[in-house]
């Protein structure tokens, strides 16, 4: 070939590769034909999602030193054996205060929770609530940052075959995005003899262990599940909690009645406009009535009966609330004082219902034994619901219901609403000559 014939074919390669006039506007173009809902509801909410890492202390070996020092017994001279375990999950943010939602089995007993954003930064997480009968946990991180709260939908009005999208950490892969449709609702799935879980949704979105507690969302961005649990036997069958469930348990899982003993005397509606629909003790004494639209909270807008709940967290017995109410189409003010409510006395409260006596473990005695109850029972009534059940003096318990008290005062507030004939579980530790065991037993209230 010719000098002029390779230029020319080098200048007619050169104009091949030249863009056409308008090639970034097409480009460009083309791109937004690729953009689905599932893309545009993944930019909506990705960094209201995260990743949670629960870290977990495990016991291996059940034998212990120091006996003798509480018991009169030889120490075998051996500790347990313990390591750490991390299981991973998923949540969302609730509320720009760094409220977040999981679930209830994703942070129970966990030792520490360290929470990952979609950036990458990590923060570590407290428990506000957890409901493990519910399957859902509520967590606190102190410093949210300048980060978006995810919107809550409603589950009453699904359809089948309705397109939902799910956003998780599936065995450590974070911010993983799978899409689907609602295969079905009210389902009931059987954990255990005595666990189930009843009204779920069921869809066919990839769902995998590391999504628990994380949202099923609509192509609106909204949340109207939460991610909780896979048929590991099939393909594609995976379950999620209506999220009209958690709108339903918050009030009592944010109650600031349990968590601070304050009593405040309101009710809202979960489902639109926060309207009163209780007014009690120190509200009803406001003049606050059932049926008042709630406009604002201490000079603060309130949006949802959620954003009130959670504002609440944050007062104090001293503090006043002022609220701004909409009645008739008027604009009254109430305020409102907040109530002390006493805390029972624990100790009374185990005699009285199961014929328990108890007296409390030092921290030091607890460190020094390694274990992590320090209720230890000193007596037993004859003919009392633990003596028939075989509990003896010597057990220390560490564990009622779902919960691990740490002393006397949480005690009365796990059991003040325990009414006669309700069941109740107690796991015990039970001291050996050469090691401590677990074990586990019901009582039924008197």
């Amino acid at each position: 070939m010719s000098l002029s014939g390779i230029v020319g074919s080098m200048l007619a390669a050169a104009a091949i590769a030249q863009p056409a006039p308008g090639g970034a506007v097409a480009e460009t173009a083309t791109r937004e034909r690729r953009r689905t809902p599932v893309v545009e509801v993944f930019e909506q909410t990705r960094d209201a999602v995260v990743n949670i890492a629960a870290t977990q202390v495990v016991e291996m070996d059940s034998r212990f030193g120091w006996l003798e020092q509480f018991f009169n017994m030889p120490a075998p001279g051996r500790r347990p054996q313990r390591y750490e375990r991390t299981n991973l999950g998923s949540g969302f943010i609730l509320h720009p205060d760094g409220y977040i939602i999981t679930n209830g089995h994703v942070a129970a007993r966990a030792a520490r929770l360290k929470i990952v954003f979609a950036d990458g930064v990590e923060h570590e997480a407290e428990p506000v609530a957890i409901d493990e009968t519910h399957d859902l946990a509520v967590l606190r991180v102190a410093d949210l940052g300048n980060r978006p709260a995810i919107r809550l939908g409603r589950s009453d009005d699904l359809m089948i075959g309705e397109s939902v999208i799910a956003i998780g950490n599936p065995l450590g892969y974070q911010h993983t995005v799978t899409a689907g449709i609602i295969s079905a609702t009210d389902r009931t799935i059987k954990l255990s003899e005595d666990v189930s879980y009843e009204g779920l949704i069921q869809t066919d979105t990839s769902i995998n262990p590391g999504n628990s507690g994380g949202p099923l969302l609509n192509i609106l961005g909204e949340v109207i599940g939460i991610n909780t649990a896979i048929r590991g036997d099939a393909q594609n069958i995976g379950f999620a909690i209506p999220v009209d469930f958690l709108r339903k348990l918050l009030p009592e899982m944010l109650s600031i009645e349990h968590r601070k003993r304050l009593e405040i005397g309101l009710r809202l509606s979960w489902r639109g406009q926060p309207t009163i629909v209780e007014a009690s003790g120190p509200a009803a004494a406001a003049g606050v009535e059932a049926g008042d639209l709630l406009l604002g909270l201490n000079g603060k807008p309130v949006v949802s009966d959620v954003d009130f709940y959670i504002r609440l967290q944050a007062i104090s017995e001293d503090d006043r609330l002022g609220l701004e109410l909409q009645r008739g189409g008027q604009r009254v003010t109430a305020t409102i004082v907040p109530k002390s409510i006493p805390i029972p006395d624990g100790a009374e409260l185990l005699r009285q219902k199961f014929g328990l006596t108890v007296r409390l473990l030092t921290q030091e005695q607890a460190r020094q034994l390694d274990v992590d109850g320090r209720l230890l029972i000193t007596a037993v009534e004859r003919g009392s619901p633990a003596a028939r059940a075989g509990f003896a003096p010597g057990l220390i318990i560490f564990q009622i219901g779902k919960h691990f008290p740490t002393d006397l005062d949480d005690v009365g507030l796990l059991l003040e609403k325990v009414k006669r004939g309700d069941k109740v579980t107690f796991n015990v530790y039970e001291v050996q000559r050469m090691f401590i065991r677990a074990l586990t037993g019901s009582l039924v209230a008197r």
